[in-house]
């Protein structure tokens, strides 16, 4: 079974995150999100399997989020929230690893040992 990362090669989490599973000898399919972002649907499943609503994934922390006009408190749609980060990738929170039906968010990068076999 082969192992997904969302990856940044910018956030150290992220390159952390890419570490520990080339350690363990794992397949890995590297997708640098911010250049090949993830489909509304694609996205919408990555939601689903960390069992996270969209903005519980979304870096509001980022300038981005600010310049956009955002708020935490705004009331929007889940697809609204997923239109957001498909048309500003930068707003992924990252490293999200995927392995067969499960999903974690590599914050801390030592999350993915709880989807690595």
């Amino acid at each position: 079974m082969s192992t997904r990362i969302y990856h940044n090669p910018r956030c150290s989490k992220s390159r952390q995150t890419l570490s520990i599973i080339e350690e363990t000898g794992e397949d890995v399919d590297i997708i640098e999100y911010l250049q090949d972002g993830p489909s509304l649907e694609e996205l919408d499943e990555l939601c689903t399997l960390l069992g996270a609503e969209p903005l519980e994934i979304m870096r509001t922390h980022e300038e981005r989020f600010k310049e956009l006009g955002l708020s935490k408190k705004d009331e929007r749609s889940r697809e609204d929230w997923l239109q957001l980060m498909i048309e500003n990738p930068i707003l992924i929170e990252r490293p999200i690893v995927v392995r067969g039906e499960k999903a974690v968010l590599g914050r801390p990068p030592e999350n993915v040992f709880e989807i690595l076999s």
